[in-house]
């Protein structure tokens, strides 16, 4: 049987997509490919080692792994995305940078999780042939609707109005993910009640940090409300209390908070990026500025029927992003890099 060492350390931080996006994806492989022995974080080499975070005790057994088998590392960011994420200073950004894509070079296959960043990576001279496009999934099993009287519950809980139109965000806070915009759409809201999930889990290194602190602490408008970071076992009903899931990030890649609300059938609304066209070509709203965004939380508030084909759009990625569609392209991608492992190192 080929084994598949699952090596990460996304739980040391908590509140990042990273680790959900882990969480995930092992649950997923262990519960549906039954054909492979999946371990996790053990001191061993197996046929095909799995790196889905880049630290350097990884890093340094990357030349040893590759005698024994093949070698793969999942790509949560790219140097792009780092810029807007947190703050580095010279020569710490430049080195950290660089290190970055060489623990990418020297891996045998890479798994983007939006075939936007194939392109990305092909310019920092990774060739494209090596590198595979698998969405992030999520398990209808941890993320589904609640009925009223316990949506009422967990409004309850939060102290949140329970008749207020509600719209949430779930992400880090940073500059990038659109903080400021969300606070700002909100003061020209007062009749809407907005809801944050998420903190800044870099700390002070996280981008935006003290503009984004002061705004929490003296300028934050009554209709929001900042519920600072949630353990993932409780935001099913964190979604469930949402009107609509509305992210204003300039920057991302396929956020995991997207694919949970879509669980939900709850209305995605997004800045109009192109990451999402190839990745979520009918299943949101966009928009491109605060106006633009106010409109479209109106519409969504006042007008049922655009209402009702948002939740239809969200419904539908959904089940595009099922546990067997998903499921299915992971055999795919292992099958196919067994093959090339199977003369290495069994077990």
């Amino acid at each position: 049987m080929i084994s598949i060492n699952m090596l990460s350390k996304a739980d040391k931080i908590k509140g990042q997509g990273v680790l959900s996006a882990h969480d995930e994806q092992v649950n997923l492989v262990k519960n549906e490919l039954l054909e492979y022995d999946i371990v996790e974080n053990e001191m061993k080499f197996c046929n095909i080692m799995h790196y889905h975070t880049i630290n350097p005790e990884y890093y340094f057994t990357i030349p040893f792994a590759k005698r024994r088998g093949k070698t793969i590392a999942y790509v949560h960011f790219v140097p792009e995305t780092l810029e807007k994420s947190i703050n580095l200073i010279e020569p710490f950004k430049t080195l950290f940078y660089k290190y970055v894509i060489s623990f990418y070079k020297s891996v045998d296959h890479l798994v983007v999780v939006n075939p936007y960043f194939i392109n990305v990576l092909e310019k920092y001279g990774i060739n494209r042939k090596k590198i595979t496009y698998i969405p992030n999934f999520v398990s209808s099993k941890n993320f589904y609707a609640l009925d009223e009287e316990r949506k009422n519950v967990v409004k309850e809980k939060y102290n949140l109005d329970k008749n207020k139109f509600t719209v949430l965000s779930v992400g880090q806070l940073q500059t990038r993910k659109g903080v400021l915009d969300f606070i700002e759409i909100a003061r020209k809201m007062p009749d809407v009640q907005f809801v944050w999930a998420g903190g800044a889990v870099f700390g002070k290194m996280s981008s935006g940090y003290e503009k984004i602190k002061y705004e929490l602490e003296n300028n934050l408008p009554n209709n929001v409300h900042f519920l600072g970071l949630i353990d993932r076992n409780y935001m099913n009903e964190i979604y469930n209390i949402a009107d609509v899931m509305f992210l204003p990030s300039y920057e991302e890649l396929f956020p995991m908070s997207i694919l949970e609300a879509m669980c939900i059938n709850v209305p995605i609304l997004l800045r109009d990026l192109d990451i999402y066209k190839s990745i979520l070509p009918d299943y949101y709203i966009k928009g491109k500025n605060n106006d633009d965004f106010i409109a479209k939380i109106n519409l969504l508030k006042e007008d049922c029927d655009f209402y009702n084909k948002a939740v239809i759009m969200s419904s539908n990625g959904g089940k595009f992003y099922s546990k067997e569609h998903v499921a299915s392209l992971w055999r795919e991608f292992y099958n196919d890099v067994s093959m090339e492992a199977y003369s290495g190192y069994t077990s």
